[in-house]
């Protein structure tokens, strides 16, 4: 199947917030991660996404010139080719985009989707994030009123994230503690500038305690729960039935969770949870097995000449891909996704 258009996006997300479940996004770095991604999709049998960040738009972009928006172009096209030999349906979306960086990324890359929608072709991405946790919620909400007009009108979903997430990814960084937490009134807010839907669709990345990267228990306390207080309170200001859940959210943060956190999380509106960390270190470590295993194979040890068939890396790049597209569908199972693709 191929890239999937604007209209089974949308399909893909209301499937998952009707059947409680959520596509695992996964960072990709490179086309290896990204048939890795792929792979572990397919193998699950499970549509899902796959999202590059700046600094994975920037690695991309290669060390020479480091341009984001070429990087994230060439991966995307790459993707729309690869993709159509994989049996679900994929969604191309850009990760964490901060103030600084958006006329360097988001805003460029929505402007390449319009012109495509112009001519009458399917945007690049399917949708895009803007990360205006480090501004104030009104400076946040008014980029991202600019933002969602444009990416409506170019059939693209917005992703936003209203609070901070803890931790740091890409150079944006957050202390742990009570500000991790988003409030009813901030929801409210929110909804009172994006609308609820009828000014372009946006997926909401609110924050119950969540932390980027690897943490050890104790360190952070997620509340999952509080998503039903979010959707709760805005269904109760605009007059929707009881127990109807007016967003779709986004858990970040996602590696390491338990699946008790997870299993409420997909029950209070989660449709989208990214997976970054767990995936590297899949990826990574069939790698770091194979070079200490192969030591005196993968350098030219006094004097020695090697074993080309061990530095190869062919060699232990297929090892990486397959970690990692295990990991990815270990994502699918614990998200409930797995065997949902739409056929």
């Amino acid at each position: 199947m191929p890239i999937a258009t604007p209209e089974v996006y949308n399909e893909m997300l209301d499937r998952a917030k009707a059947g409680k479940f959520a596509y695992p996004a996964i960072n990709v770095t490179s086309t290896q991660t990204l048939h890795a991604a792929l792979r572990g999709f397919a193998e699950a049998e499970s549509d899902g996404i796959v999202q590059i960040s700046t600094g994975g738009a920037e690695f991309l972009g290669g060390q020479y010139s480091k341009d984001m928006v070429s990087g994230a172009v060439a991966l995307a096209e790459f993707a729309h080719i690869v993709a159509e030999k994989y049996p679900v349906n994929i969604a191309l979306h850009t990760d964490h985009c901060p103030k600084d960086k958006l006329d360097g990324y988001v805003r460029p890359l929505i402007g390449i989707s319009e012109e495509r929608v112009a001519r009458g072709e399917n945007p690049l991405f399917q949708s895009h994030m803007w990360d205006g946790s480090a501004e104030t919620l009104a400076d946040n909400l008014s980029i991202a009123q600019e933002l969602l007009s444009r990416a409506a009108a170019a059939k693209i979903v917005l992703e936003v994230e209203i609070t901070p997430t803890g931790g740091e990814e890409d150079g944006v960084s957050h202390e742990i503690n009570d500000s991790l937490y988003t409030t009813v009134d901030d929801a409210l807010r929110t909804a009172e500038a994006l609308g609820l839907g009828e000014k372009g669709r946006y997926l909401l990345a609110a924050s119950f305690g969540n932390v980027h990267g690897v943490y050890k228990p104790g360190n952070v306390v997620l509340r999952p729960d509080l998503l039903k207080e979010l959707n709760e309170g805005v269904a109760d200001r605009y007059g929707k039935p009881a127990g109807s859940q007016p967003f779709d959210f986004v858990f970040h943060g996602g590696s390491g969770s338990t699946e008790d956190e997870i299993r409420t999380a997909l029950e209070n509106g989660v449709v989208k949870m990214n997976l970054d960390t767990d995936t590297q270190y899949a990826f990574t470590r069939p790698i770091a097995a194979h070079m200490f295993t192969n030591y005196d194979g993968v350098l030219k040890v006094d004097g020695e000449v090697g074993n080309k068939k061990t530095y190869d890396p062919r060699t232990w790049g297929k090892l990486a891909e397959a970690s990692m597209a295990e990991r990815v569908g270990q994502a699918c199972a614990h998200l409930r996704s797995a065997g949902t693709k739409i056929k």
